[in-house]
């Protein structure tokens, strides 16, 4: 009985398999990247709550080490949206101390410092020498307390959120504001981007989930050209949700039409005039692009990033090394087609390659 109830709650929408559990973990070589550790996953929408993630999802797989490399703070693109999300952070909490949860590598903290915050921050995997970070996950044991909390692109990766902000609440005091930032699935939805849909990324949100999560939100909205979500509210007002009436998620019709579309594109590429398949982008979206149209038939031959983290090293589960745009663009030769993974960057790129190549956005 018990199991036909848990089946009755949750209604699977999405499915993939053997997809690698970090995108953004680097490989010493093609072996390594080909055999990394790889996981299944199986998006469903709890019907009581009307959240969706990967109940296929093992916590347990996930070890973040110094080859997790997610730096996107390099482009200038990047850094604008930052820019953007400081002055957000500037208008609610002008003079309140802050704490940023999952720090990574520092860049947003230092951006912050630079305007004169007060903020620490925490993150197990940071590499830096910036004395206002501790490499250790947030607890009360950590005795830190601060007016708001930061939480950018870490909920989608904890597999019970709701639990996991009213932990954060608990180690803050039971008081506090924080600010979320997360991938948008609607705009994943409506581009038909299914690669963006990854094993690392446990949750999948929409605008409305956190009106439902918080009693009290002062701001949310998107950001990125809608590619994020994010919200600003008051922790202690975490609360479970319930499911809207009639609030089914269904993905949309052909959302993996545009695998065969793509592949079919570059298997004729290369039967025609033999030139390399090429994208722009060794993270998250590229990883899963070059691992399907691999399996499709239609494997990618170079892989270009401007993360100098990320040159020299391989893909997971494709083993494609990641080139520097000045080595790829000396292999090509003028006019030649380039799918580049987040359409966000095609300016810049455009600029960077003064306008030589053929660049393609698969958005």
């Amino acid at each position: 009985m018990l199991g036909d109830k848990m089946k009755q709650r949750y209604r699977e929408i999405y499915r993939a398999t053997q997809l690698p559990v970090f995108q953004n973990r680097m490989f010493h070589t093609e072996d390594e990247a080909r055999n990394c550790v790889k996981g299944n996953v199986a998006l469903v929408q709890d019907l009581e709550t009307g959240l969706i993630f990967n109940q296929a999802f093992n916590p347990e797989l996930m070890h973040y080490d110094a080859d997790y490399q997610n730096e996107q703070a390099v482009s200038t693109v990047f850094q604008q949206h930052l820019h953007n999300v400081s002055n957000v952070i500037q208008k609610h909490f002008q003079g309140c101390s802050l704490i940023e949860v999952g720090c990574g590598k520092g860049h947003f903290l230092e951006q912050l410092q630079g305007m004169g915050f007060d903020i620490i921050g925490l993150d197990p995997t940071y590499e830096g020498s910036n004395t206002s970070v501790i490499k250790k996950y947030f607890s009360p044991e950590i005795g830190l307390k601060a007016d708001v909390i930061l939480l950018r692109h870490v909920l989608e990766h904890v597999q019970d959120p709701i639990t996991f902000l009213s932990n954060l609440l608990a180690a803050n005091g039971r008081s506090g504001k924080i600010y979320i930032e997360v991938p948008c699935f609607d705009w994943i939805c409506d581009h038909r981007a299914w690669f963006d849909i990854f094993y690392e990324h446990v949750n999948y949100f929409v605008l409305s989930d956190f009106y439902r999560m918080f009693g009290v939100v002062y701001e949310a909205g998107h950001t990125f050209n809608g590619q994020y979500l994010y919200v600003l509210a008051d922790l202690s007002t975490i609360r479970m949700p319930t499911i809207e009436v009639s609030k089914r998620f269904e993905l949309p019709g052909k959302f993996l039409e545009t695998v065969d579309k793509y592949s079919t594109s570059l298997r004729a590429q290369k039967t025609e005039d033999k030139t390399m398949s090429v994208i722009w982008g060794g993270a998250s979206k590229g990883v899963i692009f070059a691992l399907f149209m691999e399996r499709a038939g239609a494997k990618i031959d170079v892989v270009i990033d401007i993360n100098a983290a990320k040159q020299g090293k391989y893909l997971a589960a494709t083993g494609l090394k990641v080139m520097a745009p000045e080595e790829a663009m000396h292999k090509l030769s003028p006019g030649s087609d380039i799918f580049v993974m987040n359409g966000n960057y095609l300016n810049e790129i455009q600029e960077f390659t003064d306008s030589r190549f053929n660049l393609i956005s698969i958005e």
